[in-house]
């Protein structure tokens, strides 16, 4: 958990995940870390130990646009990690309200409603908000007020029904970390994560990488069983007006592909149940 040093948090997570020999050191001798020691990466960004000790230790949370590029360079981070390592050394904006109510307007509810594809609202932490009937008959887990990533880590049926868990589990771990950046104190945040790092040993790992990477849109290939495989494609949308903490997220198919025919044929059921 974080205890109010996300930023040195960060660092440390990021500097023992990068190999020596990938950054032109010797990976033998006696290392303490499977990474880089402190030493090396303040090296390789061109700053004192003693100021890379302060900062992982939290004594010095504000260090210059310039060091932070030169971490983040010595770290390999890519776009969006980058981005999350200069959230975290500033204060959160005014907007990053952690723990208000989250509300979907009436306007958002109704055009999701009227859609035949699945379709739901999640919050920052990846709470369903609101969901249509498409979207319940896809997975349960899709219905207004279950928590996805704890329904994906800890639901042994979750990994049946999704053909590619493991790739998706990884995803849900670095996007909860986006959707979350910077409020890496945000004390629901620190319940779920540790909630779900007791309980799943599959997220702990994860978790304890501190990627961070955002989902818009990617394939989710499901075992549903009722209709059978599905290859549906997701995309995921910020819903103006709750500056980043909700998604729209719409469920399609290739149109005249099997997948389509078979959520066609789910409409239907789901419309003779209802």
């Amino acid at each position: 958990m974080s205890g109010g040093n996300g930023l040195g948090q960060y660092l440390r997570a990021r500097r023992e995940l990068v190999r020596p020999e990938d950054v032109g050191f010797l990976p033998g001798g006696r290392r303490r870390v499977s990474g880089l020691r402190r030493e090396e990466l303040a090296m390789l960004a061109g700053i004192s130990t003693d100021y890379l000790v302060r900062l992982e230790q939290g004594r010095d949370q504000r260090p210059s646009e310039q060091v932070l590029d030169a971490l983040a360079r010595a770290l390999g981070l890519g776009e969006h990690a980058t981005a999350h390592l200069h959230r975290l050394a500033r204060p959160a904006d005014e907007h990053d309200l952690a723990g208000r109510p989250e509300h979907v307007s009436a306007s958002l509810r109704q055009l999701v409603d009227s859609w035949t594809t699945p379709a739901y609202v999640q919050d920052r932490l990846m709470n369903v908000l609101h969901s249509n009937t498409m979207a319940v008959a896809l997975s349960p887990i899709y219905a207004v007020g279950n928590n996805l990533l704890r329904s994906v880590f800890l639901d042994p049926e979750q990994q049946e029904f999704r053909r590619d868990w493991e790739a998706l589990t990884t995803v849900g771990a670095a996007g909860l970390r986006a959707m979350t950046s910077p409020n890496v104190d945000d004390p629901d945040l620190q319940a779920l994560a540790a909630e779900l790092s007791e309980h799943s040993e599959r997220f702990r790992d994860l978790w304890n990488r501190h990627d961070v990477q955002p989902r818009q849109s990617g394939l989710n290939r499901l075992n549903h069983p009722v209709v059978g495989h599905l290859n549906l494609y997701s995309e995921k949308f910020v819903v103006s007006g709750t500056y980043g903490r909700q998604l729209l997220a719409i469920f399609h198919a290739k149109p005249g592909s099997p997948t389509a025919e078979r959520l066609e044929r789910l409409a239907q059921q789901s419309a003779l149940t209802s």
